[in-house]
């Protein structure tokens, strides 16, 4: 298993484990007909977008045999104005390849990314319902506030967490 910075010529493989991994990971949490519209063709089209943007930071996790089977990123959501805050965006893993330490990793580089950029404060959002949420919260993120949105028709409950201090978290990896 390996981690590495993101390439432009990873948003394929980044876009297979999006579209997959949302499929496990909101079944029975968004919409089905929703989920079964995801394209790995509009995704790769996002990631060429995402990977080319300044100041989004997004890492794989490779496989023995090269193939990513996960992703995180992290930046500054537009909304977000606090100072010397960032954002982390995602966390994806294939499911067959969760519960194996690699989110930990991916995580792990996040806030090495946060360190080097000088931000010490880090947020991030997550479905109530998605269990991931619980790993947050193991590496000490804080519930700011739950909101309302709509997700394809849907009413989900969006919890937003906090980390004020990302050298506690360092010394959890």
């Amino acid at each position: 298993m390996n981690i590495r910075n993101a390439a432009l010529t990873d948003a394929s493989g980044i876009a297979k484990v999006h579209v997959d991994s949302w499929k496990t990971t909101y079944k029975n949490i968004m919409p089905d007909d929703f989920l079964q519209k995801l394209s790995y063709d509009q995704r790769t089209d996002s990631w060429n977008k995402n990977l080319s943007e300044e100041g989004t930071y997004v890492f794989v996790a490779e496989n023995n045999e090269g193939e990513i089977i996960g992703f995180a990123t992290c930046g500054k959501r537009e909304e977000n104005k606090i100072d010397s805050s960032g954002d982390l965006t995602s966390i994806y893993l294939l499911e067959a390849y969760q519960g194996n330490g690699i989110g930990k990793k991916l995580m792990e580089q996040l806030f090495n990314q946060f360190e080097k950029l000088g931000i010490n404060r880090v947020f991030v959002e997550v479905l109530e319902d998605n269990k991931t949420r619980f790993f947050y919260e193991y590496y000490g993120a804080k519930l700011l506030k739950s909101e309302k949105i709509k997700i394809a028709g849907a009413e989900l409950n969006l919890l937003v967490y906090e980390w004020n201090n990302i050298n506690e978290v360092l010394t959890k990896f």
